[in-house]
């Protein structure tokens, strides 16, 4: 594997995990939103992802395999909250409003992991840059230093 796939592979990695932060910090500025309907309520929202196992998954985006693309942003199939609000003037005609789905303790969750995960491949990108320099301080070394045959004539 070269290193231009293991920054590649870690790229789509970041790519997804910010998605990830992306989507909870949608669910978190819509958490105390309310609706009309059951069906207007605001839905959290949860990235999709998928390994590109071959190469016939890659894509422009996603070019290098064993990275991960985004498959679809899907959403949260828990049931929005019925409230009575009837002073609400979204209030339905039985004074009832619908809270969105999003639990604020699973966006949390959420945002650690993602967090966490980006780290992991912040480090992944700065482990492989740090091989990468000392191969071309061992490269120099070898190419700048005298030879022993050289060092012998002195």
């Amino acid at each position: 594997m070269s290193m231009d796939n293991i920054f590649g592979i870690a790229g789509t990695a970041l790519n997804a995990q910010l998605t990830r932060m992306n989507a909870t910090a949608s669910n978190l500025a819509n958490a105390g939103t309310v609706a009309s309907t059951e069906q207007e309520a605001f839905r959290a929202k949860r990235p999709v992802f998928k390994a590109l196992v071959d190469a016939q998954m890659t894509h422009n985006g996603a070019p290098y395999v064993g990275g991960v693309k985004i498959d679809r942003m899907a959403d949260d199939t828990a049931p929005p909250r019925r409230v009575s609000d009837p002073k609400n003037p979204l209030a339905d005609e039985n004074g009832y409003v619908y809270q969105s789905n999003v639990s604020e303790v699973t966006e949390m969750v959420e945002m650690m992991a993602a967090a966490r995960s980006y780290q992991n491949n912040v480090e992944v990108i700065n482990t492989a840059r740090q091989l990468m320099m000392r191969t071309l301080d061992i490269s120099c070394l070898l190419y700048t230093s005298p030879s022993p045959r050289d060092r012998q004539k002195s």
